[in-house]
């Protein structure tokens, strides 16, 4: 096998690991799963997953990443489908909660993430993969006047740890109307923040 066949292989095994430990975190939680269960499910040995990753909060920490980005992506989708900044703001988070809602997300993202992977760790890999993309929306629209000037380092974790809440409360919550209920208090938590002429 010539070293480019064994990198596509290493890289396959990888984004195996990462599906099927994926699947059985979102399944039954980070603490319930055990890594012989991963490598069965993955078809690969230990000293696979060890070649790959040191640990199982290593393999959780790729996971957690590739579900962030995923929930970034979508975030960015709905706000790019509107052409007014502000329009773009409330679409972007309505879709974090609608992201939010899937019990996916939940369990890998928003209840094991803080817990196996620490607050401080968690909470930097939130900044890069959607925070940073709310602090720019505030920005901008400050700048145009539509948000009255402001620091925006307080406001953006203010929004994002009240979205981070309301996530994690959907987990829990089982009224058939409680996803739209709250996206409806989102938007007009953000209204108030509009300047008004």
């Amino acid at each position: 096998m010539n070293g480019t066949a064994r990198a596509r292989q290493r890289e396959e095994t990888r984004r195996t690991l990462v599906r099927e430990s994926r699947r059985l975190f979102a399944a039954r939680g980070y603490g319930a799963v055990g890594l012989s269960e991963i490598v069965r499910a993955a078809g690969v040995t230990k000293g696979a997953l060890y070649h790959h990753f040191d640990s199982k909060a290593e393999l959780f920490r790729a996971v957690v990443e590739q579900v962030q980005q995923e929930v970034g992506r979508r975030v960015a989708e709905g706000a790019d489908a509107m052409d007014d900044p502000w329009d773009q703001l409330v679409a972007g988070c309505e879709a974090f909660l609608a992201a939010g809602a899937d019990p996916e997300v939940q369990q890998i993202m928003l209840i094991d993430g803080p817990a196996v992977l620490g607050w401080n760790e968690w909470r930097a890999m939130d900044e890069a993969a959607s925070a940073s993309h709310l602090a720019d929306a505030l920005a901008a629209l400050v700048e145009a006047g539509v948000i009255a000037g402001q620091p925006l380092a307080p406001l953006t974790h203010l929004l994002s740890g009240a979205m981070n809440e309301a996530a994690l409360w959907l987990a829990s919550s089982t009224g058939p109307n409680d996803l739209a209920d709250t996206q409806a208090a989102l938007v007009r938590m953000l209204e108030s923040l509009r300047v008004r002429s």
